[in-house]
């Protein structure tokens, strides 16, 4: 790099001999060695697809020298500029480079194309998001996520404290060891310190300057994932030749994620870097732009494998059959005699969670144990079939007796039998009711104007279901519950739910040419070489109730490989009638059995809250052949700003 520190990257060249090909760029943090290294047979496909591939450990982490201050820095940025530029400059390149990744890969696969290197002419990011602050693991409806903590921001710590793999570095490995260990701060300590979307978290995220992207650009989601908004609120703004594929999965590979169906992914990725980057005219740039999956009533399943519907074609968004359609609460059947709430802390826990990439953290049981603590309002069954696709809206008149207060929307598909299924959510923190940069107190008593966007969405009722929105205070253990028990007042005068229907059938009858294939259960209860747990029940001795999560793996040594271990653990709590009392704590825990030695990482998080203040504890501890070599502990308290 330009200040002289060295990036540690594996190519992958085409078997086809010399010549000049294209190259595909993936630069992650999560260590392309031994962590992430049973990803080799996939890039080493891509490159025999006719492409060279670059994998690259970002700067500070795996074998890359400097130090990994946060994630996606400016440092960074300039760092995949600077090797979109080698990569287009070597012998063997054709000067054309396209960039890919999963979650951080698409995140910095947008950001980067924001700078225009001249070699970039394509990108994928897929389940990324255009806004850090809003749509990713870090803040959901302008409160902390809880469930979130226990895993990223605790596994991360650990992570970044591994060393180099000591053949790629050389002799003094261990002396960078030490430095790594030293100088890296966790990147959680940030985060909590940016409780609103300040400049920190406006850095990173493309939402206001999309329009500069100029690499034509196709964005994959999922319905079950926290990362879809970006597709419908870019496109009409994007500047680039640009493609949705918006499937039905939760935050994993398309290949084989729960739920499917499950598609070769791979063919569509090459379809799009063939015409962008090797001018292969197989048509992909004069298909309908938006291929999206219209999910049908499917009954709640926390482990169902697929969501029933049909891949089609949209030609623009918003479509010219889009009508949205408004349904007054004050017409639908309530759950209560008034309509007021009591919130609550352990209200949500039948939802996925936004982010999850694993069973069963992507998918949602029967909502009715959640709804008996909500206000529910149902409409009569349909007539006939109605499909939405976009952003529901709910706009609601709604009374708070607290400085501040949450308020969650869920809409369900209920079956004739009762059963009712999650088909969206959305939520917000009223403290940012005008603007998210920023929080200001509720008066209490004093009507706020809600107008409250739901996450995007592809969903067809059936005839005979009905439509019901649930209403709560918390949706947890998604998002940290809120700091009071606060009563909510909703006016159902002139209050709609919004729907964005489609009307009439699709203009384009010819079908997406996406091909299935036979997806793989991503988890059991244990297995010969991985492992899961989730389980939700209430703490018999504090009354708290609870979520335990834990999942890892075990990868013995081979020819390509070290061996590597890993285990990641979390509980979250909350007391249900004071939902400012709560908790998260997670532990991540790396082993790597290099030829030279076996090093091991631990990380342990602990977070907890009142109505005022977070309570931080992070430990690190370093090893090497079993003896202790590092450990170090921070503690910060940090005043919850109506969070």
């Amino acid at each position: 790099m330009p200040d002289g520190i060295e990036l540690s990257a594996t190519l992958f060249f085409p078997d086809e001999g010399a010549g000049r090909w294209p190259a595909l760029l993936e630069a992650l943090p999560y260590r392309k060695d031994d962590a992430t290294s049973s990803s080799r047979g996939y890039y080493g496909a891509l490159a025999d697809a006719g492409y060279v591939m670059c994998w690259l450990d970002v700067r500070g982490t795996g074998s890359s020298g400097g130090v990994a201050t946060d994630e996606y820095t400016a440092a960074e940025r300039r760092d995949l500029v600077t090797v979109i530029d080698w990569l287009a400059t070597r012998s063997w390149s054709s000067g054309a480079v396209g960039m890919f990744g999963t979650s951080y890969g698409g995140f910095n696969s947008l950001q980067v194309a924001l700078e225009q290197p001249p070699a970039l002419k394509a990108i994928v990011p897929i389940f990324a998001s255009d806004d850090r602050y809003a749509d990713d693991v870090h803040y959901y409806g302008g409160a902390l996520k809880q469930l979130d903590v226990v895993d990223y921001p605790t596994y991360m710590v650990a992570m970044n404290a591994l060393p180099p793999v000591p053949a790629l570095w050389g002799e003094d490995w261990r002396e960078e060891w030490q430095r790594r260990l030293e100088q890296t701060e966790p990147w959680f300590l940030t985060w909590l310190a940016h409780q609103h979307r300040d400049e920190y978290w406006r850095h990173g995220s493309v939402r206001e300057d999309i329009e500069r992207i100029r690499a034509a650009t196709m964005i994959v989601g999922g319905w079950a994932d926290g990362y879809t908004n970006i597709a419908l609120r870019s496109l009409p703004r994007m500047q680039a030749p640009t493609r949705l594929l918006l499937g039905p999965w939760a935050h994993g590979a398309p290949e084989s994620v729960r739920p499917g169906p499950n598609i070769d992914f791979t063919a569509e990725l090459l379809r799009w870097f063939d015409r962008w980057l090797k001018g292969i005219d197989n048509g992909i740039d004069r298909e309908p732009p938006i291929v999206v999956y219209q999910q049908r009533s499917t009954e709640p399943d926390p482990l169902r494998s697929e969501v029933r519907g049909e891949w089609r074609f949209e030609q623009t968004w918003p479509p010219a059959r889009l009508r949205p359609r408004a349904y007054p609460l004050a017409g639908a059947t309530t759950s209560a005699p008034d309509d007021t709430l009591l919130v609550r802390g352990d209200v949500g826990a039948t939802a996925w969670i936004s982010c999850a990439g694993g069973l069963p953290w992507g998918q949602s049981a029967d909502q009715r144990p959640d709804e008996a603590h909500s206000l529910t309002y149902t409409w009569q069954p349909l007539a006939t079939d109605l499909e939405i696709f976009g952003h529901p809206r709910l706009r609601v008149r709604v009374t708070c007796d607290r400085p501040t207060a949450f308020v969650s929307a869920k809409i369900t598909d209920v079956f004739p039998d009762g059963a009712s299924s999650l088909v969206v959510r959305g939520m917000t923190n009223l403290a940012q009711r005008d603007t998210n940069a920023e929080a200001t107190p509720v008066k209490p008593g004093e009507p706020i104007e809600l107008d409250l966007e739901l996450e995007a969405i592809a969903w067809t009722f059936e005839a005979g279901h009905r439509i019901r929105l649930d209403l709560a205070g918390a949706d947890w253990p998604n998002a940290w519950p809120p700091p009071f028990a606060a009563t909510l007042s909703f006016d159902l005068a002139d209050a709609t739910l919004e729907l964005p229907v489609l009307d009439g059938p699709p203009p384009i009858t010819e079908t997406p040419g996406i091909r299935a294939v036979v997806g793989h259960q991503n988890g059991t209860e244990s297995t010969e070489d991985g492992w899961w747990r989730w389980e939700v029940d209430r703490d018999p001795v504090t009354g708290m109730q609870v979520a335990r999560t834990g999942y890892g793996g075990t990868t013995p040594a081979d020819a390509d490989t070290f061996a590597y271990r890993d285990r990641y653990e979390g509980t979250v709590g909350v007391s249900p009638d004071d939902p400012g009392i709560a908790f998260a704590e997670g532990q991540g825990e790396f082993e790597i059995g290099f030829p030279e030695t076996t090093v091991r990482t631990t990380s342990r998080v602990r977070l907890d809250s009142d109505a005022e203040t977070y309570r931080l504890t992070i430990e690190l501890s370093a090893f090497e052949d079993g003896l202790e070599r590092f450990t170090k502990r921070w503690e910060r308290t940090i005043p919850r700003d109506l969070q």
